[in-house]
């Protein structure tokens, strides 16, 4: 069911009504229920999946929490009798039995994610490379397997550190895993911080409810009046590569930039609203990405749980690792200290990088768009010294304009390295960003703009969208703009939201002939 249908809306009514209804005690139940419902209207036989890697990560889980318990006990008895060599080596020992559970535990869900979601992309590199005939196996992509494969072995991982002891119940964490706003692109939550709402007992609060509605407005209005829009003239301009050229493609990394970012954070913006509806709290996935001044701050703000996730369970690991650690005294040995302490975080960049692109998809494209994205973030690194003196020289560049040519560069790097998503052709889209320089024909692209499928109207709602989420995040510097609006009185409060209502209604990319568009990020 996507969101923005009419199936959604009347299942969302419905489990709303239950939910207040229902004993208390049962809540959590009745959203267990309903979040598998969901997933099943996806497919059916996709249920197994998503019940394979949570039965496994919440039985995996019971066993390290019982070990680290078992190891706390023994500890806690033999205190005075151990010495610390004793101490370490018992330590040591339970340490490898609750490794071996989790890493069994990662290899086998991480495995289902990689053979339904790599297996293809393995047979056509290697029948390219060696001219072999090998069948593709076409498997099926359940919905949201990233998303739920990467929450779920976070939380596994965050009990193998012993952050927080496991979920007792398996159908509780059954809801963790399976909670339906968040399947279908995220975000990726942590257990500690999900579940503190999660299970609460939830009564009827007009405050959650009119902030989740609202909410909720605000992401079909991103939706429907922009995404929905211009995602034709997007498919338009990269769709016929050959006679989009130049200009256009300027135009298409700005088109889609605008897209991307109305349909992710709608998204979002619903998945957050449906939760704050039914009480529940669910970790904020984006914070003005396009105000950041460089690609390292646009990743703090831009898709922050999956950057947080692919920060903490890799890039850290990876880092303070033992055959990391020796490397890195070698290199300070070999290479000089300056040059040494940088190979630990480059390679553990490229790494993180590389696996950021291929969790994006099973394509060349999306691999090349994560190094991309580690080529600047590691130039940008090198370049901070020479930053900090140009800043000192040239005081104006610390300004509210300078800020704002930081922003726009950065904007613009990002929407170049991001088009790759849109051709999905490596080296065309390299060819498609090379006519930029050679190819003058800025002036065509005024008067076929008209020729993307788009009329007129459709630039004017447009315009109206993204100015309005413009104003809404240059608002939103001060805090929610919610908020904001709520401490006005209450008919202007009615009069904003109700012609927010009706924009959506009159103005939204619904009707006789229109293409219904997935949210882009359930691909994922």
């Amino acid at each position: 069911m996507l969101f923005t249908s009419y199936n959604f809306i009347a299942f969302l009514i419905v489990i709303f009504l239950l939910y207040y209804l229902v004993p208390k005690k049962f809540q959590w139940v009745l959203l267990l229920a309903g979040s598998y419902f969901f997933y099943a209207c996806a497919g059916i036989h996709f249920l197994a999946y998503i019940f394979a890697t949570t039965v496994t990560t919440w039985w995996a889980a019971k066993r390290m929490t019982a070990i680290q318990q078992e190891q706390a006990a023994y500890l806690k008895v033999h205190k005075a009798e151990l010495d610390r060599e004793q101490k370490k080596a018992y330590k040591a020992g339970m340490k490898k039995r609750t490794r071996h559970w989790m890493l069994a535990c990662l290899l086998f869900n991480l495995g289902i994610l990689a053979v339904i979601k790599y297996t293809d992309f393995m047979i056509s590199n290697i029948n390219s490379i060696f001219h072999t005939g090998f069948t593709f196996m076409n498997f099926a992509l359940p919905m949201g397997i990233s998303f739920y494969t990467f929450q779920s072995m976070g939380y596994l991982i965050d009990v193998y550190r012993a952050k927080y002891p496991c979920q007792d119940s398996l159908p509780k964490f059954a809801l963790f895993v399976s909670f339906f706003p968040q399947l279908v692109q995220g975000p990726i939550s942590r257990y500690d911080a999900l579940s503190q709402t999660l299970y609460e007992e939830h009564s009827l609060d007009w405050n959650n409810i009119r902030f989740g509605l609202q909410r909720i407005l605000w992401g079909f209005f991103k939706k429907l009046l922009v995404a929905d829009r211009l995602v034709v003239a997007v498919k338009a301009l990269v769709g016929s590569p050959e006679e989009y050229t130049g200009a256009y493609v300027v135009l298409a990394v700005f088109f889609y930039a605008i897209q991307l970012y109305a349909d992710f954070t709608g998204g979002i913006d619903i998945t957050i609203g449906i939760a704050e509806v039914f009480g529940i709290r669910v970790t904020e996935n984006f914070i003005r990405p396009y105000f950041s001044k460089n690609i390292n701050e646009y990743w703090t703000r831009w898709h922050i749980t999956m950057g947080t996730w692919f920060k903490d369970y890799i890039f850290y690991p990876i880092s303070v690792c033992g055959w990391m650690l020796k490397l890195s005294k070698w290199s300070r040995e070999k290479l000089g200290k300056e040059a040494g302490k940088r190979v630990p975080v480059y390679l553990a960049n490229i790494v993180v990088w590389f696996t950021t692109g291929l969790w994006h998809g099973a394509s060349w494209n999306f691999i090349v768009w994560g190094m991309l994205n580690c080529v600047v973030t590691l130039v940008s690194y090198e370049l901070e010294p020479l930053y900090a003196r140009f800043h000192e020289k040239v005081p104006a560049a610390s300004g509210r304009w300078y800020d704002g040519f930081q922003a726009i560069r950065t904007f613009w790097i990002m929407g170049f390295i991001r088009i790759l998503d849109c051709y999905r052709d490596v080296p065309l889209t390299f060819h498609q960003v090379g006519t930029v320089f050679t190819t003058g024909n800025w002036g065509s692209m005024f008067t076929g703009i008209s020729a993307l499928g788009l009329g007129v109207a459709d630039y004017g709602v447009i315009l109206f969208g993204a100015v309005m989420m413009f104003l809404v995040s240059l608002k939103g510097r001060s805090g929610s703009v919610r908020k904001q609006l709520a401490e006005k009185s209450v008919p202007v409060q009615v009069i904003v939201w109700f012609l927010l209502f009706f924009s959506i209604l009159i103005l939204g990319a619904y009707g006789v002939g229109y293409d219904s568009n997935q949210f882009i990020y359930n691909q994922f």
